[in-house]
């Protein structure tokens, strides 16, 4: 299809139709009604894991439709991999983060690709996930796993299980408030969350919601919970003002809020507003501990249901980080076996569980299906994670080793995509990985993980991905002498080590 000369794009909601000239080519479900779509045994509680089992029956590219909006889903390997060429694709801002825009603005994530203020905002703060930065942030980190361990060992004194996602949600705000501006929320004194994690959760769960009620009765429907939004958006503004007002008179020695009050753009002089402040401070404390608390939430699952994995991550932090109280920052790189159980948790539920794409120019996707300019398709990521075609076909499973060296070489490009792609993937994904290597490399050496036998892993989904309900009893770990033999060396399956289902 040749190029058009097109740039002004439809404002809001752009349904399939109007950007796909051959929708009949691509599949929906059966049973679809009109005017309504297809909203017969839809689970709007769990959009995300519905679109996935819709996957499996209908293939890599399918639509959804519901009301007046139709939704083209990617999440076969090769169609994504086309999607993430920057050169005839770009980020669009789309469904639950268009919602997310009172909130956050024009900030880094919920930016549209017009708004200057995210290329201003990206090359200011670009500096601050630098290597350099990032050894800075180590001690911190440090110190906040540290006030989570002492939480965590009272519990266990107490002969109680712990609340994973609530306490990996207090480490995560913790350590993104304090490394990047400053600021202590007290998280681990506090009986019930902070109100800013209340309301954050609040305002990711409307943008849900907002996703799938039918903008006509969305006044009606949403009467209330519209009201309780708008209070907790101003709670998180009331917040936000209030921390970068106590910085102004101080000084955060170099912080992320240093940067964005104090740095100008090194090229054009340019520096960020009051207002985008605000918007890049509130990104940075949603998405800087949400997407990294399931991460470290989903892993912890996995390795309570499967103590042979934790055995073997747990042998390889004594061995990597010997008999260090504190293990520095590049001790941190080493735990190779560690991270594979981080990535694998990451594979089978991305926290940030889709990503949409859209077409610069006029195109045709794999081939078949042609796109105008601004047509847009939603990556599902967990759908992409488990293509057989990449993943083989105990792609559903939990194995660790996916992520050996040579696997990873072995596998196309665009086929492992949990920060989402391009020029507008997440800045603080390093940030993040260090945090969660970190995290669990501390727990492993202290804690044998054990679950409990009657739980079956639900994921709440609110925008981003949690597992619900999951408590876990802490035991000590047995000290070096009594861990199984040596490690399994790199790349290699620990002898009679069961892989682990997804849902296990």
């Amino acid at each position: 299809m040749a190029e058009t000369t097109r740039t002004a794009l439809p404002k809001g909601f752009r349904s399939a139709e109007l950007g796909w000239p051959e929708l009949h080519r691509i599949p929906h479900p059966p049973r679809r009604v009109p005017l309504i779509g297809d909203v017969l045994g839809a689970n709007l509680r769990t959009p995300v894991q519905d679109s996935l089992s819709l996957g499996r029956a209908l293939g890599p590219i399918f639509r959804r439709r519901a009301f007046a909006k139709e939704i083209v889903f990617v999440g076969g390997a090769e169609l994504a991999g086309e999607l993430a060429d920057e050169a005839r694709f770009a980020k669009h801002v789309g469904l639950g983060v268009a919602n997310l825009r009172p909130v956050a603005g024009d900030g880094l994530f919920t930016a549209y690709n017009h708004e200057p203020n995210w290329q201003l905002a990206h090359d200011v703060l670009a500096p601050g996930f630098s290597r350099e930065a990032m050894e800075g942030y180590h001690p911190m980190m440090l110190a906040v796993t540290e006030r989570l361990i002492e939480h965590w060992d009272r519990e266990r004194t107490a002969g109680r299980a712990v609340d994973v996602p609530g306490d990996m949600t207090k480490l995560t705000l913790e350590t993104i408030s304090r490394t990047g501006f400053g600021h202590d929320f007290g998280s681990f004194e506090r009986a019930r969350p902070h109100p800013f994690v209340q309301a954050m959760v609040g305002t990711l769960t409307y943008a849900q919601r907002r996703n799938i009620v039918p903008e006509p009765l969305a006044p009606l429907v949403l009467r209330g919970a519209t009201r309780r939004n708008e209070a907790d958006t101003a709670l998180l503004n009331r917040t936000v003002d209030a921390v970068v007002a106590a910085r102004r008179g101080g000084s955060g020695e170099g912080d992320l809020l240093d940067r964005m009050l104090e740095t100008a753009h090194p090229a054009t002089g340019e520096r960020l507003t009051p207002e985008n402040i605000r918007r890049q401070v509130i990104t940075f404390l949603i998405a800087g501990h949400e997407t990294t608390s399931g991460a470290l939430s989903f892993a912890l699952h996995y390795l309570s249901r499967h103590p042979e994995i934790a055995a073997r991550a747990r042998a390889e932090v004594r061995r990597v980080w010997g008999d260090t109280d504190r293990p520095g920052y590049d001790q941190v790189a080493r735990l190779r076996y560690v991270r594979r159980v981080l990535d694998e948790a990451l594979r089978l539920w991305p926290t940030a569980p889709a990503f949409a794409r859209e077409a610069r120019q006029d195109t045709v996707l794999g081939g078949v299906h042609p796109m105008r300019q601004g047509a847009w398709a939603l990556v599902l990521t967990a759908m992409l994670h488990r293509d057989r075609e990449v993943w083989g076909e105990d792609a559903e499973q939990f194995d660790p080793d996916r992520f050996d060296a040579k696997a990873v070489r072995a596998r196309p490009a665009h086929t492992f995509k949990p920060f989402g792609t391009g020029a507008r993937a997440c800045i603080g994904r390093q940030f993040a990985l260090h945090e969660a290597t970190l995290v669990l490399g501390l727990l492993l050496r202290r804690y044998d993980l054990r679950a409990d036998p009657d739980y079956r892993l639900r994921v709440a989904e609110r925008l981003t991905l949690m597992p619900d309900g999951l408590r876990l009893h802490l035991e000590r770990a047995a000290p070096t002498a009594e861990l199984p033999a040596a490690p399994v060396p790199e790349g290699a399956s620990a002898p009679g080590c069961p892989v682990a289902r997804a849902g296990d």
